[in-house]
């Protein structure tokens, strides 16, 4: 975010400043909407019927997207301008993480109905444990962001909180 200015967007887009300003109040809200509409398609949720492969689809794309290209260190940037732009984290919160969040809770529920999920889970912290897991990697440890983890992750997660399924008793003979 240290290179990344208005000056720098005006002179290359060949715009005025304040056009640019007139869109969008400063730059921290102007680099989201850029990492926004170039993240979008790839952090679609899918719906296939089966939660744990729907999971790890979604989970594997945002950990490649954030784990092995440029938008990863992109979104550390901006969480960090988040901080001290009340505009742009109330974009990113209104923009990205409540749609992105509306969505998880949207397939968690059905999971539910449908018994992929024990009933008594509460999907807001599923989302927290998994998603959490990979921003964690990103902004604190520095750890990588493989396909490996996310199944990991996922597989603890699941063995938690799938339903129980009651066995026969075996038969006597």
């Amino acid at each position: 975010m240290g290179a990344f200015t208005i000056e720098r967007v005006a002179a290359e887009s060949g715009v005025s400043k304040t056009t640019i300003y007139k869109w969008w109040p400063t730059k921290g809200a102007l680099a989201f909407d850029t990492y926004f509409e170039a993240t979008q398609p790839e952090l679609e949720f899918p719906n296939t019927g089966d939660v744990a492969a729907d999971l790890r689809t979604q989970l594997r794309s945002h950990a490649r997207l954030i784990g092995d290209t440029p938008a990863g260190r992109a979104f550390a940037g901006l969480v960090a301008e988040a901080q001290t732009d009340p505009d742009l984290a109330a974009a990113m919160h209104e923009r990205y993480t409540k749609p992105r969040r509306r969505l998880a809770l949207a397939r968690m529920r059905r999971a539910q109905q449908e018994g992929q999920l024990r009933a008594d889970a509460d999907p807001e912290v599923i989302i927290d444990q998994l998603w959490g897991a990979v921003y964690h990697r990103l902004l604190l440890t520095g750890l990588p962001i493989t396909a490996e983890f996310v199944d990991c992750a996922l597989s603890n997660l699941l063995d938690s909180i799938r339903p129980a399924i009651a066995l026969a008793p075996p038969t006597r003979r």
